[in-house]
């Protein structure tokens, strides 16, 4: 099967979905504020100054989801978001296979609204927001795929990402074009060149 990889946030979206989110619910759902800003006030510093793993940081980031009205607050969140897709992710010809780090419970949703073939993203535990098992990034992305694919049965065409950093791994896959994401635009490279010279932006 012929496939095309994207990531999501700041590539598919031009922000980042989970912070974004929980940014949203703090607004909406004030009283999460008294839960989940003195979390963050611990980890972050812990997680900044590699105490903790960024996954472990993660997994303190939506402890307030028992606290508010999940899917509805899910939905609306993409009511008022849908509508910053990047235009060329509409053109898309091939099936395409997003891969993200954010929730699983925030993603499924927007993958219903714009069609994707399939979706894999970070696991959570939709009643206490924790996550189950890996953060979806970086080397672990490549590992779910061939979980869900045969690597010989599966041909990844083009990659879209903005992060030459973190993203390495699935533009290695592809045997047509990498696209950098760049204030929303898709900016092809050579896998070879960018990598030989050690770019990670």
């Amino acid at each position: 099967m012929k496939a095309d990889i994207y990531d999501f946030d700041k590539t598919i979206v031009p922000f980042d979905s989970g912070s974004l989110f929980v940014f949203y619910c703090m607004i909406h759902y004030p009283w999460c504020i008294l839960l989940e800003v003195p979390i963050l006030l611990v980890t972050g510093p812990l997680m900044l100054t590699g105490i903790i793993s960024f996954t472990r940081f993660k997994k303190s980031c939506y402890l307030f989801i028992p606290l508010i009205p999940l899917e509805k607050a899910v939905n609306k969140f993409w009511d008022r978001y849908i509508s910053k897709v990047n235009p060329w992710f509409y053109e898309r010809k091939r099936y395409s296979i997003v891969i993200s780090a954010s929730p699983d419970f925030l993603l499924n949703e927007v993958a219903k609204r714009l069609n994707f073939d399939e979706i894999i993203s970070t696991r959570h535990n939709p009643k206490t927001g924790v996550i189950i098992g890996e953060n979806c990034r970086g080397e672990e992305k490549i590992k779910r795929l061939y979980a869900v694919h045969k690597p010989e049965e599966l041909e990844v065409v083009d990659v879209y990402s903005d992060s030459y950093k973190h993203d390495k791994y699935i533009f290695s896959l592809a045997h047509g074009k990498c696209y950098h994401i760049e204030k929303g635009k898709k900016v092809p490279f050579d896998f070879d060149d960018v990598y030989n010279k050690g770019k990670n932006s």
